[in-house]
């Protein structure tokens, strides 16, 4: 690959698979394939949203980015630290045992590059950055809001400072007035920290609200890409039309 010293991400020919056992009664085992011949590109600054329903590929796509998934051919290329994740289940990302400051310094922690004052300030950095209170170091995250459980996470993701993150169906557990505000937090955060972002939902408002560009996946294939306001006004394949049909949107 040609090196693009904006281009934080490439991905050319992509092809993911999962082993499976055969049957129960047989210890032999199949790959299955899930992503099939899938590229595209991330640049500094961009958020790019990818589209699709349930089970068409895109967590697994993730996975093989994150280096999750080893099972797969094609070329990943990475010109950046390891891209963070902001997952769709804030509370299922958080440790419910330990409080909100131990939860934001426990990335450095694992670093060993911060002494305990520099990791402690470093967490109430990020709780401002994302409009939360420095109370909340406090707290446990049974004691949050969903909102506010998200806000966390995306400060966590945050600590290690990151060129890159990955947003798996980050609104889709709250509801609709969070969403909103989770929204505008991230393209706060992405001006101001100019930050690139693969944006992943099924929501095509969502992905509107969020996104310069979307790649729309189908049975783990890229079957309709580009800017977003254009795909949305004129788009091409039947797969994207069917899912803007069943969201209302023509």
């Amino acid at each position: 690959m040609k090196e693009d010293r904006d281009c934080l991400l490439e991905v050319r020919n992509l092809n993911t698979f999962y082993i499976e056992e055969e049957s129960i009664f047989t210890s032999k085992k199949r790959k299955k394939q899930v992503c099939k011949d899938v590229s595209f590109t991330i640049k500094r600054g961009e958020i790019l949203g990818l589209l699709g329903e349930s089970g068409s590929g895109k967590t697994t796509l993730v996975k093989a980015v994150l280096g999750i998934t080893k099972e797969y051919t094609g070329e990943i290329a990475l010109n950046c630290t390891q891209p963070q994740m902001i997952f769709q289940d804030p509370y299922g990302s958080l440790n419910p045992a330990k409080k909100i400051l131990w939860i934001l310094e426990e990335p450095l922690r694992v670093q060993k590059k911060h002494d305990s004052e520099s990791r402690k300030k470093k967490a109430y950095e990020m709780l401002a950055k994302v409009g939360l209170d420095d109370k909340i170091a406090d707290r446990y995250p049974h004691e949050l809001s969903g909102g506010q459980r998200q806000r966390v996470c995306i400060a966590m993701a945050l600590m290690l400072e990151p060129e890159l993150l990955i947003a798996d169906e980050p609104v889709s557990a709250l509801d609709v007035t969070i969403q909103a505000q989770i929204i505008r937090l991230l393209l706060e955060l992405q001006r101001d920290m100019n930050l690139a972002i693969l944006f992943i939902s099924h929501d095509l408002r969502v992905i509107y609200q969020m996104c310069e560009r979307v790649m729309v996946m189908q049975d783990g294939r890229i079957v309709e890409e580009g800017d977003v306001i254009s795909l949305f006004q004129n788009p091409q394949n039947p797969y994207t039309i069917q899912l803007m049909e069943a969201a209302g949107i023509r």
